[in-house]
Formats: C-alpha cells, sequence, structure tokens
C-alpha cells in the first residue's frame, strides 16, 4: 500500500508545478522539438524526500507527445537550474517528465456515464 503524498510535497508540488508552466509559457527553452509547441503541467508528484519530482505534462492537442515529452526530459536539467533560481530548497528535486493521462481517463469516463444503463442508474436518463 502507497501512503499519501504529506502535504510538504503537495505544497512543494504545486509549486514547481506553477514554475515549470510559467517557464514553459515563456518558450525560454531553445530546443527545437518544444518551439512553439503549448504544454500543460498537469500534476507534479514529489518523493517523501522532495529530491525527485515526476512531472505529468500534455502537449495542446496531444499530438507529438512522445517527441516533447523525451525534449523535456533532455533539458531536465535547465529547467531544474531555473527552478533553484526560483525556489528556497535544501535540495533541488530531480525533474522526470511523463505523458499526463488524466484528460485520457476523463473522457474515459464521460463515455462510460453517457451509457442508457448507467444514465438509468443514475437517474439521469429515461434509458
Amino acid at each position: 500500500m502507497v501512503a499519501a503524498p504529506s502535504q510538504r510535497q503537495l505544497r512543494v508540488g504545486e509549486l514547481i508545478r506553477r514554475v515549470l508552466a510559467d517557464v514553459l509559457a515563456c518558450d525560454n527553452i531553445h530546443d527545437p522539438d518544444l518551439s512553439g509547441v503549448s504544454v500543460t503541467v498537469g500534476e507534479v508528484r514529489t518523493s517523501p524526500d522532495l529530491r525527485r519530482a515526476c512531472v505529468h505534462v500534455t502537449p495542446l492537442g496531444g499530438g507529438n507527445s512522445e517527441a516533447v515529452i523525451a525534449a523535456l526530459n533532455r533539458n531536465a536539467g535547465s529547467l531544474r537550474h531555473t527552478l533553484n533560481k526560483v525556489m528556497t530548497l535544501k535540495h533541488s528535486p530531480k525533474l522526470t517528465f511523463v505523458y499526463d493521462t488524466t484528460f485520457d481517463q476523463i473522457e474515459e469516463t464521460r463515455r462510460l456515464f453517457a451509457q442508457p444503463a448507467v444514465r438509468r442508474d443514475t437517474g439521469g436518463g429515461d434509458a
């Protein structure tokens, strides 16, 4: 069983998410795979010791996600350096970027709720 994240993990993760979202919105990373690409930072999960951070991202429109995530992981060092300038943590977390599947899960949930049997059971329709 995995323990729930602590309040400190949640606060640090949210701060990292905000900083990375701002940095990626400014388009200051000089990588051809990231040039002109809008990236949504959905969530950041930190390890209990705050030395590692898993950053869940989605390129706008979801297209070319493998290349964008590979480019972000290539540039993780410079992004980590930028975090160091903004945040005052004892240790700067090692960043790992992964594709955020939350939006896919939301669509699957909507599809399930649209089924006639489920709508009937939840009182959402006359099916």
